[in-house]
């Protein structure tokens, strides 16, 4: 990987230190020249119009997910935003009074929200697997709770707040053993490490354009297994583009995972996400991994000298969310530091990870998200700023 050519690609990593993508990333410059031509076209000559004539352009879309995390083009389908996505894959599970959704304490707090909502108006029950003292999943208690068969299983596989990766392909195996359906959020791990849903053995998967793929905001996608296909198992509610209305009280639901995709769409966005993701397969998914174990570690060792400084993060296996506190457990004096000296950040408070941050007794933390693009002289500077307080 060429760094340097990589960032001169990337015209907002010059003027601060980013460490923010798993927020929103920076867009590297060929995805906003799509999406500005785009737009530009789309007002000299309509959107219908357009549209049509980016049809074959518009498909490698599905080609590049595709390749990126090991599929058929006809399992994925597009959405606004990973949570439109989650939320169509929910609907189309026929949820009664008493079934069980298993998950875990650190799942993200908008599929949280999702479960509770379903547990209040189907009777749903919600049940959180225990973790391990290090902060992993316990595989004995949900190998547990999966034995019991619930409706399904669903897990983050990246917390927004902390680094911890969770256990999801040895889930996978679990749920696939047991004919359990099973979804995994991938929105904090796609375009920052391999992720394969062949060895995940999921049946749904969830991602965002806007963080770690470096795509444009407004855009997520769906993956929906072969196995939830063959079962039409639907979106409980779709529209023209999802099914054919075929009799005045019938409709026939598309055999593809388009069935989960609405017919309105944001053109130049998708495009700017089909450059975004084509991006990172010509670097390649692996060597971007590599690279970004590499700055994740040296950060971390970095900031480990760091006096009256605390990295929060728990678990066996740690990715490039770096979360922070002062030994007091404040982060008004980092905040202020990082502002003052252009350093690019996000804050985790504890409305989105009640249960994580009450075990750590903790409010809320600064969090540090670099990615391949990033050089260690960065992680270095602030490192330093660090040390100034």
């Amino acid at each position: 990987m060429n760094i340097q050519a990589l960032r001169n690609e990337t015209a907002g990593c010059h003027d601060k230190i980013f460490l923010n993508s798993a927020g929103s990333s920076l867009m590297p410059d060929v995805v906003v020249k799509k999406m500005i031509n785009y737009l530009h076209d789309e007002q000299m000559q309509g959107g219908y119009y357009l549209a049509d004539q980016y049809e074959t352009e518009k498909e490698t879309l599905n080609t590049e997910v595709a390749k990126l995390i090991n599929c058929r083009e006809e399992n994925i389908a597009f959405a606004e935003s990973a949570t439109q996505a989650y939320s169509k894959a929910l609907s189309s599970i026929p949820f009664n009074e008493g079934d069980v959704i298993v998950t875990s304490e650190n799942d993200y707090v908008s599929n949280q929200l999702s479960f509770l909502s379903l547990a209040k108006r189907f009777g749903v029950k919600v049940k959180r697997c225990r973790h391990l003292s290090n902060g992993d999943i316990d595989l004995e208690d949900i190998q547990k709770l999966i034995n019991e068969k619930p409706i399904l299983v669903a897990i983050t596989h990246i917390p927004t707040n902390s680094g911890l990766v969770q256990q999801v392909a040895e889930i996978g195996k679990m749920c696939k053993n047991m004919d359990v359906l099973y979804l995994v959020d991938a929105c904090q791990s796609l375009g920052q490490m391999c992720v394969d849903v062949q060895e995940l053995q999921c049946d749904f998967l969830t991602a965002t354009g806007r963080k770690f793929l470096r795509g444009p905001r407004g855009t997520g996608f769906l993956f929906v297994s072969d196995k939830v296909l063959r079962m039409g198992l639907h979106p409980l509610f779709f529209d023209q583009y999802g099914a054919n209305w075929s009799a005045d009280n019938e409709f026939d639901i598309l055999p593809s995972a388009k069935r989960f995709e609405n017919w309105e769409k944001n053109y130049a966005t998708l495009l700017g996400l089909k450059e975004a993701i084509g991006y990172i397969n010509a670097i390649g998914i692996v060597n971007i991994q590599e690279r970004n174990m590499e700055l994740q570690q040296y950060f971390r060792s970095c900031l480990a000298e760091v006096k009256n400084i605390l990295v929060r993060d728990e678990g066996s296996k740690l990715c490039n969310i770096i979360t922070i506190t002062k030994t007091d457990n404040s982060i008004a004096e980092i905040k202020t530091v990082m502002d003052l000296h252009n350093v690019h950040y996000s804050i985790s408070g504890n409305n989105g990870a009640v249960i994580d941050f009450k075990k750590k007794k903790i409010e809320a933390v600064v969090r540090f998200s670099p990615h391949y693009f990033n050089t260690k002289e960065e992680l270095e500077r602030v490192t330093d700023l660090l040390c100034s307080l």
